[in-house]
């Protein structure tokens, strides 16, 4: 049976009403402006002296437009989401909810994907020569692949490794080396485990946002999870797969932290495995630890840390014992980030053009409702320190950890450039922030984000 969301409505003063409309639309605009800013001024840094590396500035991108077998789906699903998703999302059992949320966002990520068509889209993307697929012969040996892994990350000696697995830590690259070994080998295995396995990061969000804040939240959040413009770069890209790990450790957490789940212990265990995990997909994914912590601030208790912490040593643990030193090869990858592209890309041009990309990927929608988080932050620290905490106060301290952690990475000088596709497990957590939009305005919001998305895939070649 399906089950009505019964929490009423929020209502607001038309005079009110229309003044928060009219901050949202100024908030979109400052982005566009934003972005546009990025665009003009990053051409004319490159035209100049080409230090940014990039063709399409903000984004690492090539002006092309083009059209694929994605070009009649991708619309489809949108239109489809945009027309029903808010209704199903208040109407539909939860458990429904969830699978139907990752049938959609699979759906989209992997039709825009498909737009590029299938081999440039989907089978070649990872096959490229920055990718984990030109390696997978020298893992035959895995133990002594990674005793030496750091001795193959500067660029200069011989065999050393291609650009993405010398800036990851070797858990990004063994996840490829173990579906090759199952059977699972090539390009096209590789991309549809990232699609596959990336379109779970919306479900996971589901399920924290409801644990967290509450059920009429993570509903009304549901469609803005599923048609964000950040699946253009989920797709096929190692970083989609990263993104759901990195959300499935916090979903646990906030299952732990609430004893909501049937075994809290078990979930806090998880929680700390994937994030050990997560910490040897991407070095920069450690930053995950501050929506950890906000789990943990928002439920107002420590129980679960004992055990997320000793599932977090499980991973670490088992990498140092075969021989791969996680910090010394993180001082290697600075020293070969400025060898590469990071050493000429300027980091005053970067510092705020990043943030351009970022507006890109979680488009208009989350930019307005970010606006609304941010002028309600006040109020949710406040009703924090006296236990009174509303459902939007807890989504919105917990997209600010999440905007915290990913300013910390924009300030850190190690992501100039790429952040559209380097950021995703940090945009996840914002996306959610359209549930504070008004209801009579959903609608409009998921066709600018849509149609966002769209025209990025139809007129640039990402390269991701």
């Amino acid at each position: 049976m399906k089950t009505e969301d019964r929490t009423p409505p929020r209502t607001e003063d038309p005079v009110t009403a229309r003044a928060g409309t009219r901050g949202d639309l100024i908030a979109a605009a400052g982005a566009a402006t934003l972005i546009t800013a990025a665009a003009l001024i990053g051409q004319a840094i490159e035209n100049a002296d080409h230090t940014l590396v990039v063709h399409w500035a903000p984004l690492l991108a090539t002006w092309y437009p083009h059209i694929g077998p994605g070009t009649a789906a991708a619309p489809a699903v949108a239109v489809a989401v945009i027309a029903y998703g808010p209704a199903l999302a208040a109407r539909l059992r939860w458990r429904t909810l969830l699978l139907t949320g990752w049938a959609a966002s699979l759906a989209w990520i992997l039709s825009l994907a498909l737009i590029d068509g299938w081999g440039r889209g989907v089978a070649e993307r990872l096959t490229t020569k920055h990718e984990y697929l030109r390696v997978i012969d020298r893992f035959d040996d895995i133990g002594a692949a990674l005793r030496t892994f750091d001795s193959h990350i500067l660029i200069g000696p011989p065999g050393n490794w291609p650009a993405h697995v010398a800036g990851h830590p070797p858990g990004a690259t063994l996840t490829f080396v173990l579906l090759d070994r199952i059977g699972l080998g090539g390009g096209a295995w590789a991309g549809v485990w990232c699609i596959v396995a990336g379109a779970t990061a919306a479900v996971a969000a589901l399920v924290a946002l409801r644990a967290l804040a509450d059920e009429h939240t993570a509903r009304r959040a549901a469609p803005f999870l599923v048609l964000a413009p950040v699946a253009v770069w989920a797709g096929t890209s190692a970083d989609g797969y990263f993104t759901a790990v990195a959300a499935w450790s916090v979903a646990l957490l906030a299952l732990a932290a609430r004893r909501t789940a049937r075994a809290p212990a078990v979930a806090a265990l998880g929680a700390g495995l994937l994030y050990g995990l997560t910490c040897y997909l991407s070095y920069g994914l450690t930053l995950i630890a501050l929506p950890l912590l906000a789990v943990l601030v928002l439920a107002r208790t420590a129980r679960p840390l004992p055990l997320f912490l000793l599932g977090a040593l499980v991973v670490p643990a088992a990498f140092t014992v075969a021989g791969f030193d996680w910090w010394h090869a993180y001082r290697v990858l600075v020293e070969r980030y400025y060898q590469g592209a990071g050493g000429v890309r300027p980091y005053g041009y970067w510092i705020w053009a990043n943030l351009a990309c970022t507006a890109v990927i979680i488009g208009p929608a989350t930019v307005a409702g970010l606006r609304r988080g941010v002028a309600g932050a006040p109020g949710a620290v406040r009703g924090l320190r006296a236990g009174t905490t509303a459902a939007d106060g807890r989504l919105i301290l917990l997209a600010l950890a999440a905007l915290t952690a990913l300013l910390a990475a924009d300030l850190s000088g190690m992501s100039k450039a790429e952040t559209e596709r380097i950021w995703q497990p940090f945009a996840l957590w914002l996306l959610p922030l359209g549930a504070l939009l008004p209801t009579g305005a959903r609608r409009g919001w998921l066709a600018a984000q849509a149609a966002l998305a769209l025209a990025v895939n139809h007129l640039l070649w990402t390269g991701w």
